[in-house]
C-alpha cells in the first residue's frame, strides 16, 4: 500500500475572513487532491497579515507533505504572499521574464494598457519555479524545502483551477503515483440520517477496508458517498457497483438517485419519458419549487408553469380554491393544498401539478398550527395525493425541505402511476 501523502490548504485574504466572499477554493482543491490519492487533513484561513501567513506556512510545513497556498497575489500592497514566500525561504523578488512577457502579451491582447502594479507582478522569488498562467495576471509558484512542496496559487477560483488542472495535479501525480481514489454516490430521501445508518449497520459493517462510507445530509436528503481506492481502476469501480447493489434492497423506496443526479432533474426525466406535464401551486415556498424545476435544462418540454397564491383572493379567484374551504379549514390545510394542486392542474391543462401551503416563519403560527406546519399535494388524472410536513428549521430551510418534499411526492406518484425505472 502507499504511504498515505497528506496536504494542507491555506486561503489567504481579508476578505474570506470578514465573510465578505466565500471560500470555495478549499472545497474544490480538497476533492481534487482525494482524487488523485492525496489526502486533505486540514484547511487554513488568515488574513492579509505577514505574521499570520508566517505562522500558517511553518504549522502546514510540519505536518503536511504539500502545503497549497491561494490568493494574496494580486496587485495591490495588501497581497503580500510573495513577500512572505522570500522571507520564508530567504529569497528576494526578482522580475522573471517569462512571467513578464505573458502579462505584456495579456495586456496588449486586450488592448489595455500596464501600470508599473502589473509589472511587479512579473516579480517572483529567485527560489521558486514559475508556473504560468494562462488565465490570469498573477503566476503560480512551486518551492520545494526539506521534502515538503509548496504551491502558491492565485485566489481567483477559474484562474486557480486552471492552474490545478493543467499544471500542478499532473505533477503531483507524477511526482507521486498515488492509488486510484474513487467516489459512487446514492441519493436518499424521506429517511433521517440515524434511521437510515441504522437500517444499513450491517451492510455498512461489512464493507471492505479499502471501501469507506460517508453520510452527507442536506434539506431532506441524505448522500450516501462510497469511496474506494486501490491500484486498478476497473476493479474497482466493478467492487464498488457491487456493493451499492446489496445496498438498494435495503433502502431501495428512499433512493431517488446515483452520483450527480438531483431530485429536480430525476423528475425532469420521469415526466420526460412518460410524455407527462406539469403545472405548480405555490404558497409557503413563494415559487421556490418553480425555481428548482426550471434549473434544469429543457424543463420547458413539460414544465407549464406556476400560480403563487400567496394570498387567499389568488387561491380563490386563479386557482379556484372554495372560499368555503378556506373560512371552515383554512389556508394551510390538507383541503386547501388538494384544491390548490387540483386547480392548477385544470387551469394549466397537464398532468400533474403539485401544490405547497404552510408557515414557512418565523412569524404567523398558532397553536394549532405552528411554525413549521406545511400541506404539500400532488394532483394527477385519477387522484390527488396529500402530505403533510411537521418542519423546525428556519424559513429558509422550511422553504427548502418543503420543495424538496414536494417534488419528492411528485417523484413517487409518478412512479405508482407509471412504473419506469428513475
Amino acid at each position: 500500500m502507499s504511504q498515505t501523502i497528506r496536504a494542507e490548504i491555506i486561503t489567504i485574504g481579508d476578505e474570506i475572513l470578514f465573510g465578505q466572499i466565500t471560500d470555495t477554493n478549499t472545497q474544490w482543491i480538497g476533492s481534487q487532491l482525494t482524487d488523485i490519492g492525496i489526502r486533505p487533513t486540514r484547511k487554513t484561513s488568515v488574513g492579509d497579515n505577514r505574521k499570520d501567513i508566517l505562522s500558517a506556512i511553518c504549522g502546514a510545513s510540519e505536518r503536511a507533505d504539500i502545503v497549497i497556498v491561494t490568493g494574496g497575489l494580486g496587485p495591490t500592497k495588501d497581497d503580500i504572499t510573495k513577500q512572505t514566500f522570500c522571507e520564508y525561504f530567504e529569497s528576494s523578488l526578482e522580475i522573471n521574464q517569462e512571467a513578464l512577457k505573458l502579462i505584456t502579451d495579456f495586456f496588449a491582447k486586450r488592448g489595455r494598457v500596464m501600470t508599473e502594479l502589473n509589472i511587479q507582478q512579473a516579480a517572483l522569488p529567485t527560489n521558486a519555479t514559475y508556473i504560468p498562467n494562462l488565465w490570469g495576471t498573477a503566476p503560480g509558484m512551486w518551492f520545494e524545502k526539506d521534502g515538503v512542496i509548496y504551491v502558491s496559487l492565485p485566489g481567483v477560483p477559474y484562474e486557480m483551477k486552471s492552474l490545478m488542472e493543467f499544471e500542478i495535479l499532473p505533477r503531483l501525480q507524477k511526482r507521486y503515483n498515488q492509488n486510484i481514489i474513487t467516489h459512487r454516490s446514492v441519493r436518499t430521501i424521506g429517511i433521517g440520517e440515524s434511521f437510515l445508518a441504522t437500517q444499513i449497520a450491517d451492510w455498512e459493517d461489512a464493507l471492505p477496508e479499502h471501501i469507506k462510507l460517508a453520510y452527507l445530509p442536506h434539506f431532506g436528503q441524505v448522500k450516501l458517498r462510497l469511496t474506494g481506492s486501490g491500484t486498478d481502476s476497473t476493479q474497482l469501480n466493478e467492487e464498488l457497483q457491487a456493493q451499492i447493489d446489496q445496498l438498494l434492497p435495503l433502502i431501495r423506496e428512499n433512493v431517488f438517485g446515483f452520483d450527480s443526479d438531483e431530485l429536480e432533474s430525476v423528475v425532469g426525466a420521469l415526466l420526460t419519458k412518460s410524455s407527462s406535464t406539469l403545472a405548480t401551486a405555490e404558497s409557503c415556498t413563494g415559487g421556490f419549487v418553480a425555481s428548482q424545476i426550471t434549473s434544469v435544462p429543457g424543463s420547458s418540454q413539460y414544465y407549464q408553469g406556476t400560480v403563487v397564491s400567496y394570498s387567499n383572493q389568488v387561491k380563490v379567484n386563479i386557482l379556484g380554491v372554495s372560499p368555503q374551504t378556506l373560512e371552515t379549514y383554512g389556508a394551510v390545510s390538507e383541503e386547501t393544498a388538494r384544491e390548490m394542486a387540483e386547480g392548477a392542474r385544470r387551469s394549466l391543462n397537464t398532468t400533474y401539478a403539485i401544490s405547497t401551503t404552510g408557515v414557512a416563519g418565523p412569524d404567523g403560527g398558532t397553536i394549532e398550527k405552528p411554525v413549521g406546519t406545511v400541506w404539500i399535494a400532488c394532483a394527477t388524472p385519477t387522484e390527488t395525493v396529500t402530505q403533510q410536513l411537521k418542519l423546525s428549521g428556519t424559513r429558509k430551510i422550511n422553504i427548502e425541505l418543503t420543495s424538496s418534499y414536494a417534488l419528492n411526492l411528485l417523484r413517487k406518484t409518478i412512479l405508482k402511476a407509471l412504473p419506469i425505472e428513475a
